[in-house]
């Protein structure tokens, strides 16, 4: 397991270990395109797809591998080739609601340690986005960063006054704000990193991920595109999420930039973003209080007063009714489609027992 050391694999996921499949190797999952997979098993990276068992099996996209998550599978052909028989148990997991009208998990990245939320400090940065970023982030528990890029296109002062607005509703997350053209701020910045710590990267299309990530592993290796001047919203430069292993030994995986930010968070996502509300809540008249026009409301008497701003208050409400909402279509989506597994599973037993006739 030395080799797997390097990739994150640690006492927990030893711990977690089914030690009756000796005849399956752990790999990590280091890029997905679709239903194929690139793995590593720390030595070499290794093409890899699904069992077909493994693909009738899944209901959801949950069930499926993501970029992180370490799988077991068998190895064949002078270990080019991977069939993935099973996921290990996931230490965390980063989603989010897919894209567009269809109600399923879209997965991000499995087994981060630490998130870094990236925003530029140009007309990117926008407190309510970074708001939905740590709803999906602290859905799982993971330890967010937040880095400021840009810091050159504004005054100090300018940037110093948006740190405040962001402790303002995180004070102890840690913020680091810098120049990709300012080599001492990369510097900064690679001191964050902790060798074997997978680390996840996230932000919008156009806050200088991508440009980061070249001067982190010191190459060009991933191509940048130019901001669009009329909006300053950039375009998608990374088109598939993967890992990546720094220099130092810490992993790191890159994402596509995302421009819909679909929520499907349980409880402790909105809660450990919007603690002030949570805290609040306990003081409420009623029990099942919706912090929206009830009387006794301990929220709403807290926005009435500035304790909260109206726009927190309202972006709270926006993505708690989007996640509910989301999270009943979800179940609802999987009702059905059990129900037609069932049907789909009687229909061909009676086909069978036409046929035997």
């Amino acid at each position: 397991m030395n080799n797997l050391q390097t990739l994150g694999f640690d006492n927990w996921f030893q711990d977690k270990l089914d030690l009756s499949k000796t005849d399956f190797n752990i790999v990590r999952v280091i890029s997905v395109n679709k239903n194929s997979f690139v793995v590593s098993n720390g030595e070499k990276d290794i093409y890899a797809e699904l069992t077909g068992k493994f693909l009738f099996n899944s209901d959801s996209a949950l069930d499926l591998p993501t970029v992180g998550d370490f799988v077991s599978a068998q190895l064949f052909d002078d270990d080019t080739l991977a069939i993935i028989q099973d996921i290990l148990p996931r230490k965390s997991l980063i989603k989010r609601k897919a894209a567009g009208k269809k109600i399923d998990y879209q997965l991000i990245a499995a087994n981060i340690d630490i998130a870094i939320v990236m925003q530029a400090l140009d007309s990117n940065f926008n407190i309510r986005r970074l708001e939905r970023y740590l709803v999906i982030v602290n859905d799982n528990n993971i330890t967010p960063i937040i880095l400021l890029s840009k810091s050159d296109l504004i005054s100090p002062e300018e940037v110093e006054e948006k740190k405040k607005q962001i402790l303002g509703i995180l004070p102890e997350v840690k913020i680091i704000s810098f120049s990709n053209n300012d080599q001492s701020d990369i510097e900064n910045i690679k001191s964050l990193f902790t060798p074997h710590k997978t680390y996840c990267l996230l932000g919008s299309s156009g806050v200088g991920k991508t440009t980061l990530l070249n001067n982190l592993i010191h190459q060009e290796l991933y191509k940048t595109q130019p901001i669009r001047e009329k909006d300053g919203r950039g375009k998608h430069t990374t088109t598939r999420r993967e890992l990546i292993v720094l220099e130092n030994g810490a992993i790191i995986i890159d994402n596509p930039g995302m421009r819909e930010l679909g929520v499907i968070s349980n409880e402790s996502g909105l809660s450990d973003t919007f603690t002030e509300i949570d805290e609040l809540a306990d003081r409420c008249k009623y029990r099942d209080c919706t912090h929206t026009v009830e009387a006794g409301c301990a929220v709403l008497e807290a926005v009435k007063m500035g304790e909260i701003s109206a726009e927190r208050h309202n972006n709270y409400i926006k993505i708690y009714k989007e996640s509910l909402y989301n999270e009943m279509s979800y179940v609802e989506k999987r009702q059905k489609d059990k129900k037609f597994g069932k049907f789909f599973h009687s229909t061909m037993k009676d086909v069978k027992k036409m046929k035997g006739r």
